[in-house]
């Protein structure tokens, strides 16, 4: 996109949006303690937004529209003058969040996620600010915390409990937050902003963004007291720095009390239990080397750290397991098992059958669509969804449940060919659709879970290189 002078191309702005968020996160890695008071000016900076733009235009969300009903992805001529106004609103600091349209999404269990759609305008300002703030905090943030943060992902969270459930950590709390998006409080909230941030004008940005209130789906304007909107771009970091309380409490705990291997054997010794944090987004676990009392007491630790915050545990998601019995974990099942043939105990992980169950219905729910459309329309629906589902689970032991799926395809498949040709006899559906008797039509193809390669995700530890913009070392690790 070439605006003109003075706003440059897509690759000059980038660059220079690198190179400043490169500075950003140098100095504050070498000075824990600075705040950082002229950062405006960056917010409004033509790169910044030419790069903001791009992210919102091109992410998923680009086809939703927000309040006033203008969808990102269909802004086409009109992109020159939303910056150009969007930077004149921002530079008189006379910008004003419009609220969030809230939209019910369904969960497991039949409940309902409350999303809040930005408007185009506001995504874009969103987006700039998370460009100048991310780089300075993700220099303070813990390596236990894994969701919605640059070089990480589930697949690490995941490696990081099989590798400590194998190593004695054996009595696992999994924890999950009540409402977390919809209950941060903003005091608590904007007080961690401000340990970092001093510049008093991004300060009332984040600020109104919190305020903007919801348009509820009966057309009802809410005001946001509390919670950051599930749905905009600026909220999952916002929820990390909430949440970052929780993962200080844990490190600071184990490098004071767990960082040497004598430390450890001295409180087995005494009787008290070591413990370890892993946190992705609001799903967390803590795996103890311990007792099953010393998990329930670590509950009640986690709950009063939490509620300055405004934050609580689900009752009824928060449960304690021994790794014998497994667990589930951001979609994966994580158990201890006797290996076959022999007598020997391994942790492994593979798809939970909840997750197996949601992608299967998501089968059979396109299956049962379009009937009277070529094989290729339903065959290019159905491949994303495979290929996304295997591949965030090819990280673990899933040849046998990808096997599964790819009969459970198979036969859905032909299911809606003899529906669609029900006079058909076998010899013209192979013939017509199923050469080597596997669904094709044209140079369309049914996606084969079966062929994907299982490639087992390493633990990384500390040496993930956790941004962007820090120099990368040669020998750093790498997932597989």
């Amino acid at each position: 996109m070439n605006i003109g002078e003075p706003w440059p191309d897509l690759y000059e702005a980038e660059q220079r949006v690198l190179e400043m968020q490169t500075k950003l996160h140098q100095w504050a890695t070498d000075d824990p303690k600075r705040r950082f008071d002229d950062l405006y000016n960056l917010v409004y900076d033509p790169a910044f937004l030419v790069v903001s733009w791009h992210r919102v235009r091109g992410n998923r969300g680009a086809r939703s529209a927000g309040v006033d009903g203008v969808a990102p992805r269909s802004v086409v001529f009109g992109a020159a003058d939303l910056l150009r106004g969007l930077r004149d609103d921002l530079k008189a600091r006379t910008f004003s969040p419009l609220p969030v349209r809230e939209r019910m999404i369904p969960k497991t269990g039949g409940k309902l996620r409350r999303l809040g759609i930005p408007t185009a305008r506001d995504r874009v300002a969103q987006a700039a600010l998370k460009l100048v703030l991310e780089p300075i905090f993700e220099a303070d943030f813990r390596p236990c915390s894994h969701g919605f943060r640059p070089g990480r992902r589930a697949q690490d969270a995941v490696a990081e409990i099989r590798h400590l459930t194998s190593v004695r950590y054996e009595w696992v709390l999994e924890g999950d937050i009540k409402a977390c998006f919809d209950e941060i409080d903003h005091t608590a909230l904007m007080g961690r902003v401000r340990q970092r941030i001093g510049d008093k004008r991004v300060l009332g940005v984040v600020k109104a963004f919190l305020k903007a209130g919801v348009l509820s789906e009966d057309g009802i304007n809410r005001d946001t007291d509390t919670g950051t909107p599930q749905g905009g771009i600026l909220s999952p970091l916002l929820a990390n720095i909430a949440l970052s309380v929780l993962d200080d409490h844990f490190v600071e705990a184990w490098q004071h009390d767990m960082a040497t291997t004598w430390l450890r054997k001295k409180r087995r010794q005494q009787g008290r239990p070591n413990y370890r944090l892993i946190r992705y987004a609001d799903d967390f676990v803590v795996v103890i080397h311990g007792e099953r009392a010393d998990a329930e007491s670590l509950r009640d630790d986690i709950a009063a750290v939490l509620a300055p915050a405004g934050l609580r545990l689900s009752e009824t998601k928060t449960t304690i397991a021994h790794i014998d019995e497994g667990f589930d974990f951001l979609g994966w099942r994580i158990q201890r098992h006797r290996k076959r043939g022999t007598d020997k105990h391994f942790v492994y992980t593979y798809p939970a059958k909840a997750s197996l169950r949601k992608v299967m219905a998501t089968v059979k729910a396109l299956c049962r669509q379009g009937r009277n459309e070529p094989l290729s329309e339903l065959l290019r629906r159905l491949n994303p969804v495979l290929r996304g589902w295997t591949n965030y689970f090819r990280h673990g032991v899933s040849k046998a449940t990808f096997g599964y799926l790819r009969a459970y395809v198979w036969h859905r498949v032909v299911n809606w060919l003899r529906r669609k040709h029900p006079r058909a006899n076998w010899k013209w559906l192979r013939r017509r659709y199923l050469p080597g008797w596997w669904p094709t039509e044209g140079e369309t193809t049914l996606f084969d879970p079966g062929a994907v390669a299982i490639t087992y995700a390493r633990y990384r530890g500390q040496t993930i290189d956790v941004t962007p913009w820090a120099p990368r070392t040669s020998g750093t690790p790498t997932m597989a």
